[in-house]
């Protein structure tokens, strides 16, 4: 590729005053509130949106219970637009899960995080679409299939655009016949709002060392399914959050089950990417969480028809990195802004790019342009959504001191404090591992079997990625990179006994052949994006980076 990149025809330019790259709720909501300012003050400015699915909403996947807060405040008239929100909650249950059994919190203990009143139970990928119909019916220009390959910048450093990914490169790294080049996007400013570790925004906080003197960022594996359950058994509008089984007390993680219109039911489970033990596999013991008698229950008769995963961004106030540069700014949970207490991101996503795009068109409307947009993190620390946060700002790091203690601080934290009057805890607990050091070597944990999958309720992997109607052209280079192609064999597999076999969701890594002879063998064709390799490679030796256009999965309803 190398070699080619010489006798590359120079990329053609387009002009915008804001380039938006990411097309979900923060990305969209960036360019609404900015198109809205633009109306409301006669004033022209062009917004662009770049998005790498092939569809907005193609590659979102989430619970999801949306808190309508932020949606309120870019519509009002949500609900006579024909916003995706539908069902509201009506009930909620939290299950600390053994075995064979559980103990359920009764509602006047559950703390605020996990109280549902007033939220709905939504497709994220419906609402995304929803928020694209709305963003071009203000004349944003989307352009989806056309992920967002390289920052630009200026000679002084600042980011002055993107480039789009050359299209039609070969295995071998070099233009075929069908190779067409990308393009150069050029603005006064670029919002980055990937999701949970885009590409470009790591490679932005590295460059301006946005997480310095920061706790390192946390994330979580978010895996879901989607379900066509019994009539009979349907609650519209139940809310199950669920601990415990089948994790041990030490390993971060839970389970969400919501019974969605249409006689539909969302599960997932997460598990927090700090875990120790390498034979340890999420997409395992999500399979295994279903086979408990008070979540079985729900699916029994049932047929599922969906599937997806994806990182989640979960290190919450204190892992927050600086979110302004030289022309541009973070949002949503390309910043990490989720609040995981709650399991809730669109509204904070929704908000920041509200914040985001404010700030964005007062500096426009100033002639200022490439500079940093310092009223975006200052009027974040004085919202609600701030707030919130900083309620929260603890949740993630009392988990690392186990099960009892963490159940036990959420509690006074969310639920005691605010029935004193107090918002903000007194105490701040901090963190200094990331998550990728956070793996211990195999040999300092029992491997974990886990039972077959029976095709009923249990899945393998390579069945459940069909679900996700994931693509990706074959004759593309790979888009998930080894720095040395040496370390999965040499470090991985002889210390950690390979765990990206086991921490990939989608069966992208497996090692083929025996007796020392041994390759790691990447299928990036199953790749359905969901950025854990790049976070949990004990050695950082996998780089995710965007694939060409469109590719990835297609989500339908989730």
């Amino acid at each position: 590729m190398s070699e080619a990149i010489n006798v590359l025809p120079p990329r053609e330019v387009m002009e915008f005053d804001v380039v938006i790259v990411g097309g979900g709720p923060a990305g969209l909501a960036t360019a609404i509130r900015l198109r809205q300012r633009a109306i409301e003050a006669g004033r022209e400015l062009s917004v662009c949106i770049l998005e790498k699915g092939s569809e907005p909403g193609a590659h979102i996947l989430s619970g999801a219970v949306m808190d309508p807060r932020a949606l309120t405040e870019l519509f009002p008239d949500w609900a006579e637009r024909g916003a995706p929100l539908k069902q509201k909650v009506t009930r909620d249950e939290f299950l600390f899960l053994n075995e064979t059994g559980s103990r359920s919190t009764p509602n006047a203990l559950l703390p605020e995080c996990f109280h549902n009143e007033g939220n709905y139970i939504v497709s994220l990928g419906e609402v995304t679409r929803w928020l694209a119909q709305q963003a071009e019916a203000l004349e944003v220009a989307i352009f989806p299939g056309f992920p967002a390959a390289e920052v630009l910048y200026s000679d002084d450093g600042a980011v002055i655009g993107v480039a789009t990914g050359d299209m039609g490169i070969e295995k071998n790294g070099q233009p075929g016949p069908a190779f067409e080049r990308g393009m150069a996007l050029h603005a006064k400013y670029t919002i980055f709002a990937e999701g949970s570790r885009g590409h470009l925004g790591r490679q932005l906080i590295a460059r301006f060392q946005l997480d310095a003197g920061k706790d390192p960022q946390a994330y979580g594996i978010g895996i879901k399914e989607l379900w066509q359950i019994d009539p009979a058994k349907h609650e519209p509008g139940l809310v199950v959050h669920a601990a415990g089984w089948p994790l041990d007390n030490d390993t971060y993680g839970g389970a969400f089950l919501y019974h969605a219109e249409g006689g539909k039911v969302s599960i997932g489970y997460v598990v927090g990417l700090d875990y120790k033990n390498p034979w340890l596999s999420p997409f395992e013991e999500f399979q295994r969480f279903k086979t408990h008698p008070d979540i079985r229950k729900h699916l029994e008769g049932g047929k599922r028809i969906g599937y997806g995963a994806r990182a989640i961004t979960a290190g919450g106030l204190m892992s927050l990195p600086k979110t302004v540069f030289p022309g541009g700014a973070l949002v949503g949970c390309e910043a990490g802004y989720l609040n995981v207490s709650r399991i809730k991101g669109s509204h904070a996503a929704i908000k920041t790019g509200m914040l985001a795009a404010d700030a964005a068109f007062d500096a426009l409307a100033a002639d200022r342009q490439h500079d940093e947009l310092s009223a975006y993190p200052q009027a974040f620390e004085t919202s609600w959504l701030h707030a919130e946060l900083q309620q929260a700002k603890n949740f993630k790091q009392w988990f690392k001191k186990g099960q009892t203690v963490a159940t036990l601080m959420t509690g006074i934290e969310q639920w005691l404090l605010p029935k004193l009057g107090i918002r903000n805890p007194p105490w701040t607990l901090r963190h200094s591992t990331p998550d990728h050091a956070c793996l211990e070597p195999a040999s300092k944990h029992a491997k974990i079997t886990y039972p077959k999958p029976d095709g009923v309720l249990t899945f393998d992997r390579l069945s459940s990625v069909f679900l996700s109607s994931t693509n990706h052209a074959e004759d593309q280079p790979s888009h998930l990179t080894l720095k040395d192609a040496s370390v999965p064999v040499r470090i991985n597999l002889s210390e950690y006994a390979g765990p990206e076999a086991r921490y990939c969701p989608a069966g992208v890594y497996e090692f083929v052949g025996s007796d020392g002879h041994e390759q790691l063998q990447i299928n990036a064709q199953n790749c359905v994006h969901c950025k854990t390799c790049d976070i949990k490679d004990p050695t950082q030796n996998i780089v995710w980076v965007t694939p060409q256009g469109g590719g990835g999965p297609n989500y339908s309803g989730m």
